[in-house]
């Protein structure tokens, strides 16, 4: 009988615990902002291009945000692929472009990245295009 006695107020005084530590825990709540730059794809797949003839790819991205945004930098992850971008501030609700030209001097696959900077996030963009030299 003892024991029951015991058993039973260990399993309430476990229960009161429990449903206290529930009651005073703060719920962890996490807002997160959208971008105000809404790319319009960030992969391309330009398909077969021939061998010597450079290739343009146009990324572009309207501002959907309440302020300015202005492309700080752009920079093509290798010497092969030249960049060009829209320069002036671009304002809410008007679109902009970055450019990457290709040049295609080697026949094969291939994968190549433009990472993109602007004043609206923190973390620069990446974007990617693919295809193959023929």
């Amino acid at each position: 009988m003892k024991i029951l006695k015991i058993t039973l107020i260990a399993a309430v005084f476990g229960l009161m615990s429990f449903t206290a530590n529930e009651k005073t825990m703060d719920p962890i709540v996490k807002s997160a902002t959208a971008s105000p730059v809404v790319w319009k794809a960030d992969a391309v797949e330009v398909g077969n291009i021939p061998q010597g003839t450079p290739k343009t790819i146009e990324f572009s991205f309207r501002n959907n945000g309440k302020t300015d945004i202005i492309i700080t930098n752009v920079k093509p992850a290798c010497g092969c692929t030249a960049a060009d971008y829209t320069k002036t501030p671009i304002k809410p609700g008007e679109t902009a472009f970055v450019k990457a030209i290709y040049n295609a001097a080697a026949k094969g696959t291939f994968t190549k990245t433009v990472t993109v900077t602007t004043n609206a996030e923190q973390t620069p963009k990446v974007l990617t295009f693919k295809g193959t030299v023929i």
